[in-house]
């Protein structure tokens, strides 16, 4: 289904695409960050941080990091001030792509089971899916923070994965 190398792609394209738009929230003011503008998060902060409270809690799945705190909606106070989260994605995404280079082959053949709260039940899925989900999950979020961003006039520079990582 996926291979190693689609990971660490993923996880090299995760890091660039979160580096642009973190620069471009950047030449915005706090009140056009935190402006609920519709986004099924609200806002380009409400969404960056729902983002990286997933982020998280999915490492915390596949890894054992340490689980973030709070729920789905309470994820877009997570973790606070904006210079607090720009360090705390950087840091993280450096994190996910150093799992990512480390990461078996075998890993990717079994199921990981959790208890879901939002589901109030243990579910269990093969981890290559979760994987693709987690993924999947971050390009859906960063495609709104990319439209929200834009109707601020604040430019990303190129989102397309063909031609933003060298091959």
């Amino acid at each position: 289904m996926i291979t190693l190398a689609w990971i660490r792609m993923m996880a090299a394209y995760n890091a660039e695409m979160n580096r642009r738009l973190y620069a471009a929230a950047d030449t915005l003011d706090e009140a056009q960050r935190r402006a609920d503008r519709g986004a099924f998060f609200g806002s380009i902060h409400g969404t960056l941080s729902h983002l990286l409270w997933g982020d998280g809690f999915w490492m915390h799945r596949f890894d054992g990091w340490p689980k973030p705190p709070g729920g789905i909606g309470t994820s877009v106070e997570f973790p606070g001030g904006w210079a607090a989260m720009k360090d705390q994605r950087a840091d993280m995404d450096a994190r996910i792509a150093a799992w990512a280079a480390q990461l078996d082959p075998g890993w990717l053949t079994g199921d990981l089971t959790w208890f879901s709260g939002s589901r109030g039940a243990d579910v269990t899925r093969p981890r290559a899916v979760l994987l693709t989900h987690f993924f999947n999950h971050q390009t859906h979020h960063r495609g709104q923070v990319h439209a929200l961003l834009t109707s601020f006039g604040a430019a990303t520079g190129d989102t397309d994965l063909p031609f933003i990582l060298d091959f």
